[in-house]
């Protein structure tokens, strides 16, 4: 019976229902596990509508909520390993923080770094060099720069952003990173996925112009939106405006730490995940062909990241605990308490990623997927040149749903390369399947930076330890701000076929816009506007 049972609104607009509901509550309640919750159950109930029973069944409902939604996403074993590496990492940071490394760094880094812009900048920079993946970006740089921002007075939502900001766009512009991978193993069979790659970087628009607006926003000093005020709420002493469910006082640390103990594990876990992953793609196993480069690429693309993540994260771990008891800063009895700080530090994502992950499972099964690809396919003909910015549009939309970027490469490369051939005799078309790959990444990208509900605005927030829905509020002007930008501009691509073209052009727009930010709005350093909470903010 259950093989055979066919959603009534199966592949029709009802499937992006749920993730809708829960967005939408998230956004007006400010509390993300109930709105996550009731859109899952949205989704079961909707699912429980079969061909031959047009009526909700609640038993059926519930078992797919549970058994195909909650359950199936914990089952998995890429979404386990990335649990794992969540637990690992936040045992790490534990680690470093019991042992006085964090503040240490902070202290270093308050004598080196004197101004607000100069911390903003060198957050940005971390983000920049940590292009392996978005995850391992996203909770490294904030247990790395917290304490940096934190004396220079910039807000967690500040430092969320910048994290958030240096994850996602950086990786889908870095050829040796888990992003290049999945968009490698989502072109079609007999396509150089890696070279597709590589060649739709110059048109990733909302990668690049996410990168320049944020360096140039941090230069001028321009915050808008609810940004500006937790700016002004930090320059007055509150880094947080809202703050996480679970913050609590700084625990005392050894004093005995020193900026090596912070560090020194951080390189270390560089490099143990950068080892774990090219261990999971074959590196070492002696089958893969070619040069040490060439080798080294194929690895990365065949890598199974939430599996080396888990591998270097531990090892890791291990490191530390070890190089801590050497040092004579933590005994072993301490370095144990750690791993229940480091598990209870992580519940929070950890919860939120689950539901996430189950509110996906419940718009898959209502056939988000095929919607979505009727939508691009009914695109194409007499709007081939207008289809980047339109690709980008539709991303943009399934990605903000569903909440992961992977999934929308995987929907949508695919699709576009039907529409249009990379080997097409005619150049202009071949340019163009290039042109819309790239929309389908940053469209992917810019969803995701909007979406509360996206597994990198999780954990961006779980970076900079900020509240989820505070990230979610301040950072969505920025990205909204880019994504008109970047639809301008793919546009434009979509007519002139040239890379540096529509990047000057685009370029030229976005430098355009801040300037005309830098003149209309009030700065954080306005005398006019003064600490306050929102009422809609308020914990």
């Amino acid at each position: 019976m259950d093989a055979e049972f066919v959603p009534i609104l199966y592949n029709t607009i009802w499937a992006l229902v749920p993730p809708v509901v829960a967005i939408v509550l998230a956004l007006i309640t400010k509390e993300v596990y109930s709105s996550l919750f009731i859109g899952i159950v949205t989704g079961g109930v909707l699912f429980s509508l079969g061909n031959a029973a047009p009526y909700i069944h609640p038993v059926k409902a519930l078992e797919h909520v549970f058994n195909n939604g909650i359950i199936a996403s914990l089952s998995d074993s890429y979404n386990v390993g990335i649990l794992v590496f969540l637990v690992f990492l936040g045992i790490i940071v534990a680690l470093m923080n019991k042992a006085g490394g964090s503040a240490a760094f902070g202290n270093w880094a308050s004598e080196h770094v004197k101004s607000r812009v100069g911390s903003q900048i060198a957050t940005i920079g971390l983000g920049v060099l940590i292009f392996i993946d978005d995850y391992f970006n996203c909770l490294t740089v904030g247990s790395v720069m917290r304490p940096v921002t934190d004396r220079q007075k910039i807000s967690r939502a500040k430092l969320a952003y910048l994290i958030d900001a240096t994850a996602a766009p950086v990786c889908i512009i870095a050829p040796v990173s888990s992003w290049a991978a999945a968009v490698s193993g989502f072109a079609p069979e007999g396509t150089n996925g890696l070279m597709l790659f590589i060649r739709a970087i110059p048109y990733n628009y909302y990668a690049l112009l996410t990168i320049l607006m944020m360096v140039l926003m941090v230069v001028f000093k321009i915050e808008y939106g609810p940004m500006a005020r937790h700016e002004i709420n930090a320059k007055n002493g509150d880094i947080y405006t809202v703050k996480p469910v679970d913050t609590k006082e700084e625990e005392t640390v050894e004093k005995k730490g020193k900026v090596i103990d912070l560090v020194l594990p951080v390189v270390v876990l560089i490099i143990c995940c950068v080892i774990g992953m090219l261990y999971t793609g074959g590196f070492y196993s002696g089958e893969l062909e070619g040069g040490f480069f060439a080798r080294f690429v194929e690895a990365f693309a065949n890598s199974d990241a939430s599996v080396g993540l888990a591998y270097g994260s531990f090892g890791g771990i291990v490191f530390t605990i070890i190089f801590y008891l050497a040092r004579k800063i933590l005994n072993f009895k301490d370095s144990m308490t750690c791993v229940e700080e480091g598990f209870k530090s992580m519940i929070a994502p950890i919860t939120i990623l689950t539901l996430a992950w189950s509110l996906k499972a419940m718009t898959e099964s209502l056939g988000a997927a095929e919607f979505v690809a009727g939508i691009v396919e009914s695109s194409k003909g007499d709007f081939n040149m207008m289809l980047p910015a339109i690709i980008f549009l539709i991303a943009c939309g399934l990605s903000f749903a569903t909440g992961t970027s992977w999934g929308t490469f995987g929907i949508l490369i695919p699709i576009t390369l039907e529409v249009f051939k990379l080997t097409d005799p005619d150049p202009a078309k071949a340019t163009l399947a290039v042109i819309c790959v790239s929309a389908c990444m940053a469209g992917a990208v810019c969803g995701d930076h909007c979406s509360p509900i996206s597994d990198t605005t999780i954990m961006s927030s779980a970076g900079a330890q900020c509240n989820h829905m505070a990230h979610v509020s301040t950072q969505l002007p920025y990205a909204l701000t880019c994504a008109a930008v970047s639809f301008i501009t793919y546009m434009v691509a979509g007519f002139v076929k040239n890379a540096a073209i529509s990047l000057l052009i685009g370029i030229a727009l976005m430098v355009g816009m801040v300037v005309l930010l830098k003149y209309v709005l009030p700065t954080p350093d306005s005398s006019s506007l003064q600490k306050e909470t929102p009422k809609s903010e308020k914990g």
